[in-house]
C-alpha cells in the first residue's frame, strides 16, 4: 500500500502531495489520527485528505485507514528477492515463490473494492447490452488479454483481446459510449497502449486500465469515468521476465471474471456453464 502511494506521489497536486508524505513519515498514526488532526499535520484542508484518498484508489478517508491499518499491523510474512545467477534450483523455488506470494498478500491488503465495484459494473452493463469489451495488451500482457477474452467467452459475454498495435488503434478507433475498453500493462508507459486509451476516451468508451499506479496510462485513467485497477510490483525488468506482475495481472481478472459471472442472470448462465463442461468431458479420454 506504502508503495502505490509512493509510485502515484508526482502525479498527485500539490496538497495531496502533503498529505502522501504524512502517510509515508508516519503511517501507523496517520491510521489512528482524526482528519481534523491529519489536516492541521499536512497544512491541508479536511476535503483535501478524503479527496487523496480517493486519488489514490480507496473509497474515503474510513476505507483507507482501514487498509492502512490492516497493512501496517498484518505485514506480509514473504519478502521480494531479487534471483541470482548463481542460485541453485532450490534457491530459485524458494525465491519465485515467495516473490509471487509476497505481491499477491501485498495487494490483498491494499486494493480496495471501490474500483472493482465501478469496473465490473461496467463490464456487466456492456455484456447485457451487447456492447463491446476489448482487451489490449502487448507482449506478456497480450497473453493476459487473451487469457481475459477466454473468461468472458466461457461465460457466454462476446470480448476480443488484440495485441497488435495497429488492429489496437482501429479496434479502438470503432468504440462507442457503453464499450469497455480493457487496457493491460506492466509499465504503463507503452505508446500503443497509451494511444488506445485517448482513442477510446475520445470515443467516449469506458476506459479499465490495469497497470502501474503513477504511471502515464494510469493517469489516463484518472479521468472522471474511467477506472484504475493499479499493480504495483517490485521487479527488475532487465534481468528477467515480470512473472510476479503477470500472476498480478491474472489475478485482477479473475476477480473481474468472477465479479461479472456473480452479477450475470444465474438461470441462464449456471446451464451454460454446464453445457460447456459436458461437451469439453465428451472429448477427453476416459479415466483408467
Amino acid at each position: 500500500m506504502l508503495e502505490r502511494i509512493r509510485a502515484a506521489l508526482p502525479a498527485l497536486p500539490p496538497a495531496e502531495q502533503r498529505v502522501a508524505k504524512l502517510v509515508l513519515n508516519d503511517a501507523r498514526s496517520f491510521a489512528t489520527l482524526p482528519v481534523g488532526e491529519l489536516a492541521q499535520r499536512a497544512h491541508v484542508s479536511k476535503p483535501t485528505v478524503v479527496r487523496f484518498c480517493r486519488s489514490v484508489g480507496y473509497d474515503g478517508l474510513a476505507d483507507f485507514k482501514l487498509k492502512l491499518a490492516g497493512s501496517v499491523n498484518e505485514g506480509v510474512p514473504f519478502v521480494h528477492r531479487a534471483v541470482d545467477a548463481d542460485d541453485k534450483a532450490s534457491d530459485l523455488i524458494v525465491k519465485v515463490v515467495d516473490n509471487a506470494v509476497s505481491a499477491l498478500l501485498k495487494y490483498r491488503n491494499a486494493a480496495t473494492g471501490h474500483a472493482f465495484d465501478r469496473a465490473i459494473e461496467s463490464l456487466v452493463a456492456a455484456g447485457q447490452a451487447g456492447q463491446r469489451i476489448e482487451f489490449y495488451g502487448v507482449g506478456n500482457s497480450g497473453i493476459v488479454a487473451q487469457d481475459a477474452q477466454h473468461k468472458f467467452f466461457r461465460l457466454g459475454v462476446f470480448a476480443n483481446a488484440v495485441s497488435d498495435g495497429h488492429v489496437q488503434v482501429m479496434s479502438a478507433t470503432m468504440l462507442r459510449p457503453g464499450d469497455c475498453a480493457v487496457i493491460i500493462s506492466n509499465s504503463g508507459r507503452s505508446k500503443d497502449l497509451i494511444d488506445v486509451a485517448q482513442i477510446a476516451h475520445r470515443k467516449g468508451a469506458t476506459v479499465i486500465v490495469i497497470t502501474a499506479s503513477g504511471s502515464p496510462l494510469a493517469q489516463l485513467a484518472l479521468q472522471p469515468g474511467h477506472v484504475l485497477l493499479a499493480a504495483d510490483h517490485p521487479e527488475d525488468y532487465d534481468r528477467y521476465s515480470p512473472m510476479v506482475s503477470r500472476l498480478l495481472h491474472l489475478m485482477i481478472i479473475d476477480i473481474l471474471t468472477t465479479g461479472v459471472a456473480l452479477r450475470l442472470d444465474s438461470h441462464t448462465l449456471r446451464p451454460l456453464l454446464q453445457d460447456i463442461k459436458k461437451t469439453l468431458r465428451a472429448r477427453r479420454y476416459a479415466e483408467g
